[in-house]
This record gives structure tokens, C-alpha cells and sequence, in this order.
């Protein structure tokens, strides 16, 4: 993992004390924008008091990377999946309440980030890291350990998950496909057609214990979306029904066996799972207001 060690006078910013960066540069953003890289790390190193640059070339790496921050505050520069692997690690390592992170986004997934406040544009991106205040957000975290920053939806039944997909509980291994496809010639792609039983799923959906719809009525999506603080939105659509809504801290899905999309990544099949709103659990720099 390569380091580089800059300092420069610390600009005016919302922050209490001059601080240190570590940035973390992720493979895949090197890979696919290198040149939106370099200018946040131009932008950061000359607006920061101290900024050590990272440059992961794996999971391990870096992990040990945000591991080893001390009083840094890390930056990341990569799309949404570098943004939600280091969001589980934190939460894994019980650091994540104690520990503000930034982004500055690069990459091809960027909604989540664009969802959350962040600044699309690397400069506009890293001006927010060095100016900008601590937002704190609600986090939704399963019944594995899993965490969800934005949007959790459950498609209905076969809709199918292509190859690369189905490994997205490891988003390391995501990424490790990606750079292959990066010095692989390019063949012809193997389709993953739907289940010949694709249709509307059988799910019981609980809100705080309240059962929204039981197995017995079939149903074409669920989707669960952060609402007022400590709270998350639930919708339900039966099949040839109305939407049902209601909003709560914990969320069961249970019944045939399904998958769900989190943020950018999908997960499954699982028979039942439960998600609970964890309010203000985590923080991450924004443009300040005004």
C-alpha cells in the first residue's frame, strides 16, 4: 500500500481545531478516473493541516488502513461501495459512532452519495471535506451485522441477480472483478435468465412487531426508506392492490426465500431478516449550510 505524507497551512474551516486527513483512495476509483483523483488530492493536501494519502490495493489493506487512522479523520475518494464498505467495517470494529467520515465521490455508483448531500464534483466534493460540518444519519443494521445508509428494496420473486451481483455480501470480491474486466479482453457475457417461477413473492412484513401483509397475499415489492429520525418508511405493494405504508424502528421480512438490494450492493437468498433503525449512528462531512 502506497503512502504519501503532505502538510499545508490549514484553511478557515467549521471545524473546532485543525485536523489531519488520512485519505483513502480506492483501486477502483484510481482505475476509472484518475485524473478527478488527482485534483481531490491536490484540493485536500493543500487545505489540510496534514494529509496522508493511502492507496489501498485490497481488502486487507484497507481495512488496516482505517484501522490504523489514530486521530485522523478518514476521507474516502471512491463511489457509493467504498462508501458502504467502510461503514460496515467501522460498525463491525465498533468505531463507527466515534468516527466522522467524508467522501469525495469517483466512480460510476454515485446515487447513494448524491442521496446523502454529497457534492458530486471532486473539487466541489473536497472543498465540502475541508469546509464543510459533521451531518449525523440514522443507519439501518440487520439481524447479520449488515448495515443499509440509504435505501433497502426487495424486487419481486426471480427478478433476477446476475453473477457478479450474487456475491455482494464480499463487495470486496465486486471490486476484484471489476479490475479484472479492467485487463481482460471483453467476451461475450452469460445471461442469468429469470426462475421459471418468477412473479410476486410471498413475504410476512412486520413493522414494530405489526404484521403490514402475511403470506397469503402476494406481493410485487418492499421497500424500506429512512423517514423522521429513528424511523424508517416502509412500503408494501400487493400484487393488483394498493401500496401499503407505515413507518417504525424495526423491519421483519420473512417466508420463500428472497433477496434484496441495499444501497448498491445485493444480498441473499435468506428465508427471514431483520433491520432496525439505529438513530444518528454515524456521521459524515457535508456542505455546510448557507
Amino acid at each position: 500500500m502506497a503512502e504519501v505524507a503532505t502538510s499545508a497551512t490549514h484553511s478557515a474551516t467549521s471545524w473546532s481545531a485543525p485536523e489531519q486527513l488520512l485519505v483513502v483512495v480506492d483501486p477502483v476509483a484510481r482505475r476509472t478516473d484518475g485524473e478527478s483523483v488527482r485534483i481531490a488530492k491536490d484540493v485536500l493536501s493543500a487545505g489540510a493541516a496534514g494529509t496522508k494519502v493511502c492507496l489501498p490495493d485490497g481488502p486487507e489493506e484497507f481495512a488496516r488502513a482505517l484501522r490504523r487512522r489514530g486521530s485522523r479523520r478518514p476521507v474516502l475518494v471512491g463511489d457509493d461501495r467504498a462508501l458502504v464498505r467502510a461503514v460496515s467495517l467501522l460498525h463491525r470494529q465498533r468505531e463507527l459512532a466515534a468516527c466522522v467520515l467524508s467522501l469525495v465521490p469517483v466512480g460510476g455508483a454515485l446515487s447513494l452519495a448524491r442521496s446523502l448531500g454529497v457534492p458530486t464534483s471532486a473539487v466541489a466534493a473536497a472543498r465540502a471535506v475541508l469546509d464543510g460540518a459533521e451531518r449525523r444519519m440514522d443507519l439501518l443494521v440487520d439481524d447479520s451485522d449488515g448495515v443499509v445508509l440509504g435505501r433497502l428494496r426487495i424486487p419481486p420473486l426471480g427478478a433476477g441477480v446476475g453473477r457478479e451481483e450474487s456475491g455482494a455480501g464480499r463487495p470486496w470480491l465486486r471490486t476484484c472483478q471489476s479490475l479484472v474486466r479492467t485487463l481482460v479482453p471483453a467476451r461475450p457475457s452469460r445471461l442469468v435468465t429469470a426462475a421459471p417461477d418468477a412473479g410476486p413473492s410471498h413475504l410476512r412484513v412486520e413493522v414494530d412487531c405489526d404484521m403490514l401483509v402475511d403470506l397469503h397475499q402476494p406481493v410485487d415489492c418492499v421497500q424500506v426508506s429512512p423517514a423522521a429520525p429513528g424511523r424508517a418508511r416502509v412500503e408494501v405493494r400487493p400484487a393488483g392492490a394498493p401500496p401499503l405504508l407505515a413507518e417504525g424502528r424495526t423491519v421483519t421480512v420473512s417466508g420463500a426465500h428472497f433477496r434484496y438490494r441495499a444501497d448498491a450492493l445485493t444480498s441473499g437468498p435468506v428465508r427471514t431478516r431483520t433491520w432496525e433503525v439505529r438513530e444518528g449512528a454515524w456521521g459524515l462531512t457535508v456542505p455546510a449550510p448557507g
